[in-house]
């Protein structure tokens, strides 16, 4: 149940954070409000995510997957470029969450 939080937490603050760029500087309203709604939402389920799970482990996929995820859709709908900078960044992300994740035996 934890991670079904920690997964609703990262669409929320994914989907506020798209929604900055649409919102214009907070000058469009119903953007503005999607922003505000989305981090709340976001803060909220991964309080509770963090009831069980790690605060490394929780955080290092809430921000990688949502800082990914984000740049994705950056490139998808805001037409962003993608270019070897990104690819190489967006992999050093997913690695950094892989390892935190799956730390080395001593």
């Amino acid at each position: 149940m934890s991670y079904l939080l920690l997964a609703v937490a990262i669409v929320s603050e994914v989907i506020g954070s798209s929604m900055l760029k649409a919102s214009e500087g907070f000058t469009k309203w119903l953007p503005s409000l999607i922003v505000a709604i989305g981090y709340a939402a976001a803060f909220y389920t991964l309080s509770l995510a963090l009831k069980t799970i790690p605060l490394s482990i929780a955080y290092a996929i809430w921000s990688g997957v949502g800082t990914a995820l984000t740049a994705i859709i950056g490139i998808l709908i805001w037409k962003e470029a993608f270019t070897l900078q990104t690819f190489l960044g967006l992999s050093a992300i997913i690695l950094g969450v892989v390892i935190l994740n799956y730390p080395l035996k001593s």
